[in-house]
């Protein structure tokens, strides 16, 4: 399987005054490890709308079970899970230093052929191949 991971650190500017990250940041951690995991497969944005397509996220589920706080180093990590007719990433937020899930997630994205703007009800063969697969 194809993974990613990340550190980051909780910075100020996501917390409330109890200073917990707000709930809406984690969208961001999620997409700065999905980012390192298209990296790693050489079809991040830039690669996709070269490739003809665009991958909208269309579903993002996340389980929030334990709080992110300020200055706390978490681990992101992102594997993806499903890419025949769509492409899942799951992701697991931990504590860098102690390994204790705080949340798990997973993100869904189809893709849209950037000149019809038409939805693609099968990956198309360039995703086979950035991850290698066979159809």
């Amino acid at each position: 399987m194809i993974e990613a991971h990340v550190t980051l650190e909780i910075p100020f500017h996501d917390v409330d005054m109890m200073e917990v990250a707000w709930h809406g940041h984690y969208a961001r951690y999620l997409e700065i490890a999905r980012c390192a995991l298209l990296d790693k497969i050489d079809y991040n944005y830039p690669q996709m709308k070269v490739s003809g397509y665009a991958w909208p996220v269309i579903d993002m589920r996340i389980r929030y079970a334990q709080p992110l706080v300020f200055q706390q180093k978490v681990d992101v990590h992102a594997q993806v899970s499903e890419w025949e007719n769509r492409l899942k990433i799951d992701y697991e937020i931990r504590d860098a230093e102690t390994g204790r899930r705080l949340t798990r997630a997973h993100t869904v994205q189809v893709a849209v052929n950037i000149e019809t703007r038409e939805m693609q009800f099968v990956s198309p063969p360039v995703l086979f191949e950035k991850l290698g697969v066979s159809e």
